[in-house]
């Protein structure tokens, strides 16, 4: 007997029952995107495709699906790189891409509530005017807030401010059974038991499926500014990460990239970058309460870099031309290098970040040793990297032999210097093997136990993460 149930005219009849014909699609119906994620290296198609409008009718849907043995994936954007919205068992595909209202910004609390649909881009858009900021600050500012959510994501300023976790504080989430429970609340400390909202958060729609955040907000910083240094080599930028965070200058972002990088974005959008002769390069930003204070910081940084860790220069970016291209060339990093092959996969490994320079090393000794080409950037400030393997003129089996082999590599030297196989954009599909590897068998036994208690039934995003 097999372990889901397809779907029949019953079941059809019964989504169309809940959902208009805008927001409820079948079969041929449904478009290429919802059986795949950004980097497309898994796929497969759902039998069904809802939009959710509400809680509600989430509920209906996983009471239905839970009943009937039929497989749910939660899909936002779909900007994911490791197949983690892909539904491996067809079923139904539910979106949340409508469930896109800011609700309240509640300012006695600091809190911003919002449905899973809003994206990034929106919520900076919308309490930055309003003198707020929320920190979280992923290179994918078209991702839901729900995919940040349900993948911990982190982005450039988790030096400072930590990662998506650290900002939410309280969930409303269907549960697999329809239930709707709420996880947290608008309160700033919480010892009351076990925190189910932080094993909701990170579980990459496993759990079950967020349809509100309360999401923490602070007053927005005075005054910010970045600074460019480039650097004769990769091994001198990455040596000088530390002594920066060492020298306490109120750094909120420390991000490093390769000339290569640099090109390849610059192709890409077809604008040049401020400095193009340097073989790698820290961006740094900075917070102050006032210009003084970030001249202070700023300065202190540069003079440090320059006269002691072997910096080229300091290039403040402080123009809107220069704002612009620095910053747009940065976002655009990861479609850049996707644009430059024919194919790729990635790695998003975290290590000790005293371990930076000699894991970017590794990569380029991997790189000679497979004659293949891997590109990369990072968090350097939190030891999150993110490296590219390139298919480029590699057969598609020659291709899978060699990926398959690098790694195999890479997430061993991770496990050896004592780093993790993903910082920020999980598990999914692609890297369980993985972390099962690195992990062990005890802790994804605990981890599946967890799953079996939320979803009894295995119906939430099958064959992810432990299984």
């Amino acid at each position: 007997m097999a372990k889901y149930n397809k779907l029949n005219n019953k079941d059809i009849e019964y989504l169309k029952s809940i959902f208009s014909s805008d927001d409820c699609f079948f079969g041929d119906e449904i478009g290429e995107d919802y059986g795949r994620d950004e980097l497309s290296t898994v796929r497969n198609m759902p039998e069904a495709l809802v939009f959710i409008n509400n809680a509600e009718e989430a509920s209906k849907v996983m009471r239905y699906a839970n009943e009937r043995h039929i497989p749910v994936v939660v899909r936002g954007s779909g900007t994911g790189l490791v197949g983690g919205c892909v539904p491996l068992e067809g079923g139904i595909v539910m979106c949340t891409s409508k469930m896109n209202h800011i609700l309240e910004l509640d300012e006695a609390n600091l809190t911003l509530t919002v449905e899973p649909g809003v994206l990034l881009m929106d919520i900076y858009s919308y309490v930055e005017p309003r003198g707020y900021f929320y920190a979280p600050d992923p290179g994918e500012k078209t991702a839901t807030i729900g995919g940040n959510i349900s993948t911990n994501a982190g982005g450039m300023r988790a030096v400072k401010y930590g990662t998506t976790r650290d900002w939410v504080m309280g969930l409303e989430v269907v549960l697999p059974n329809g239930d709707i429970e709420y996880f947290g609340r608008k309160v700033v400390k919480d010892s009351t038991g076990y925190s189910l909202k932080n094993l909701i958060i990170g579980s990459e729609g496993t759990l079950g499926i967020v349809t509100k955040a309360i999401l923490k907000v602070i007053p927005k910083p005075a005054e910010t500014l970045s600074l460019l240094l480039p650097f004769r080599s990769e091994e001198e930028a990455l040596d000088a990460v530390p002594e920066i965070i060492k020298a306490q200058v109120n750094t909120i972002a420390i991000e490093f990239f390769e000339r290569n990088t640099i090109g390849f974005a610059e192709e890409f959008l077809g604008k040049k970058f401020p400095d193009t002769k340097s073989d790698a390069y820290i961006l740094l930003t900075f917070e102050g309460a006032n210009k003084e204070e970030l001249k202070a910081n700023y300065s202190k940084a540069a003079d440090m870099c320059i006269n002691k860790l072997n910096a080229i220069d300091g290039l403040i970016v402080d123009t809107e031309e220069r704002k612009d291209s620095v910053w747009k060339a940065r976002g655009a990093f990861l479609e850049a290098i996707k644009a430059s092959t024919t194919e790729m996969d990635e790695c998003d490994v975290v290590v000790p970040r005293s371990e930076v320079a000699n894991y970017i090393k590794f990569t380029y000794e991997l790189a000679s040793k497979y004659n293949i080409r891997i590109p990369s950037f990072g968090h350097a400030g939190d030891g999150n990297l993110h490296i590219y393997i390139c298919r480029d003129d590699y057969s598609k089996e020659e291709f899978e032999k060699k990926l398959a082999k690098v790694f195999d590599e890479m997430y061993k030297e991770a496990s050896r210097v004592g780093g993790l196989v993903s910082g920020e954009h999980g598990i999914g599909y692609a890297k369980k093997g993985f972390m099962k590897d690195l992990l062990g068998e005890n802790q994804i036994r605990l981890m599946a136990g967890i799953k079996k208690v939320f979803d009894p039934n295995d119906i939430l995003n099958p064959g992810k993460i432990s299984e």
